[in-house]
């Protein structure tokens, strides 16, 4: 009869609710001091490294554990069982790589909060470890909106809201300044667009037409999704992260891998205009999601040697299939 070994309690250090709880009790500490205040954004920053831990672990408290390739104690400590090692002190991964794990679990985590994340808890280091005043100064607008829609994002991944961590009055007032920040931005990008329009129509005709040959013939090129500019019209590339796994079929010798993207960056040679953020790119009519395909021959993809030279089976990234 096969034994099953049946996993261990989660230590309470790990577990997503004691987690919560505890970035429940810097929320409070948060809120009693004044928005503008340096003390203020040292405790939202705090409280973003616990949040962002509890969401993770809420995927798999094994997402925490730090290994490398000599030990792999953290993570057999994660799974609820005592490792035999003297002196044993079980590790967490750093709150970068927390990040960067939750921006590609969860997809409303796009690369523009990932990084606010990331920089948010840098800036508490540098508070906490340096002679450095981080937080000094610092106005609430730069980063208040951008906290909070992480915040969101992490607090929805596991079934909450923000008016849980933070009470309904203050939910409701940073709900506002979300949609106040992303109105800013889209004001700020269409005159971006409009400039880099009237530049584009100063040009002399042959000029336009040049530089949209060399524009399309770099957009072919390089990785990434063609658009047509919001200025100038001429081909143009989105990048971005990758928010689902590839899907593959098998369709006769080929297999076709198609995958999700959510852009993150938009650039035109032809007119020059380069815009970065999601809702940016939202408010310049670029920032829809797209898919990527890659095809293989069946050999190539299982790694199975060819029996003649290369003779064209794999194809290049289709970087214009709409979504």
């Amino acid at each position: 009869m096969k034994r099953t070994i049946k996993l261990g309690d989660t230590p309470e250090a790990w577990q997503a609710e004691a987690l919560l709880a505890k970035a429940q009790r810097y929320a409070e500490k948060m809120l009693g001091q004044d928005s503008d205040d340096w003390d203020y954004a040292l405790w939202s920053s705090l409280l973003l490294e616990l949040l962002a831990r509890a969401a993770l672990s809420n995927v798999s408290p094994a997402l925490l554990a730090e290994t490398d390739n000599r030990t792999w104690n953290s993570l057999y400590h994660s799974l609820g069982f005592q490792p035999k090692e003297q002196r044993y002190v079980p590790r967490s991964i750093a709150i970068a790589e927390v990040m960067r794990r939750l921006g590609s679990i969860l997809p409303d985590l796009n690369q523009e909060l990932e990084d606010f994340g990331v920089l948010h808890t840098g800036r508490r280091n540098a508070e906490l470890h340096s002679g450095e005043a981080a937080f000094e100064g610092l106005p609430g607008s730069s980063w208040q909106p951008k906290f909070f829609s992480v915040c969101k994002v992490l607090l929805e991944s596991m079934g909450h809201t923000l008016g849980d961590l933070f009470g309904e009055e203050q939910a409701k007032a940073a709900e506002k300044m979300v949609a106040a920040a992303a109105d800013d931005s889209a004001k700020a990008v269409r005159g971006d667009i409009e400039a880099h329009k009237k530049v584009w129509q100063a040009k002399e005709d042959a000029d336009r037409e040049k530089l949209a040959a060399q524009a399309t013939l770099w957009a072919t090129r390089r990785a990434g999704h063609a658009v047509a500019c919001p200025a100038c019209q001429s081909n143009a590339l989105v990048i971005g992260e990758p928010v689902s796994p590839p899907n593959k079929k098998l369709e006769g010798e080929t297999i076709v891998s198609t995958q999700e993207f959510l852009p993150s960056q938009f650039e035109c040679i032809a007119c020059g205009l380069k815009i970065t953020g999601l809702s940016r790119l939202n408010a310049a009519g670029v920032g829809d999601k797209y898919k990527q395909t890659i095809t293989y021959s069946a050999s190539d993809y299982y790694g199975v040697a060819p029996e003649e030279e290369d003779d064209g089976r794999y194809f290049e990234d289709d970087n214009n299939e709409p979504f």
